[in-house]
């Protein structure tokens, strides 16, 4: 488990609330079926919260690794149906996972866009060079899978 530094109280109206690396914070317990998730406390107010809130992890019932490779597999393009069977789970559970997944990338993307402080001229640059890479890999796959019109 990473160090407890990393944590905070998400408990709003805690007077540590969202500062981490405060001290206040302690483990509680494990729980899960096979005990292997970490519930923390805060010592302020005494809220419990899971180790994984906040996280792509938090509701998911899968271990981490599965869903490390879900992530891996669709990354590298794979089929929901494919990254199922390859991993030996439902397909609606692998769709749930990237869906959960898709939406915590969404938000961390929002929050750091905005963090960024951009002009609208570096702001339209930077997009630039997002479509063009965007472009350039839908080129490679074509050429691989020799789709590619003369």
């Amino acid at each position: 488990m990473e160090l407890l530094e990393n944590y905070f109280c998400h408990n709003e109206k805690c007077t540590h609330y969202n500062i981490p690396n405060n001290g206040n914070i302690s483990i509680r317990g494990k729980y899960g079926k096979n005990k292997d998730r970490v519930l923390l406390y805060c010592r302020i107010c005494g809220k419990t919260f899971a180790a994984t809130r906040d996280t792509p992890l938090f509701g998911s019932h899968l271990p981490p690794d599965v869903v490390s490779q879900i992530v891996k597999l669709s990354a590298a393009g794979s089929g929901v149906r494919s990254i199922g069977r390859d991993l030996g789970i439902n397909k609606n559970t692998v769709m749930e996972n990237i869906s959960r997944i898709s939406q915590h990338c969404a938000v961390f993307l929002d929050q750091l866009l905005v963090s960024l402080n951009l002009t609208d001229v570096q702001f339209d640059e930077l997009w630039i060079f997002i479509k063009k890479h965007v472009l350039m890999q839908t080129k490679k796959k074509k050429e691989k899978n020799g789709s590619e019109e003369p």
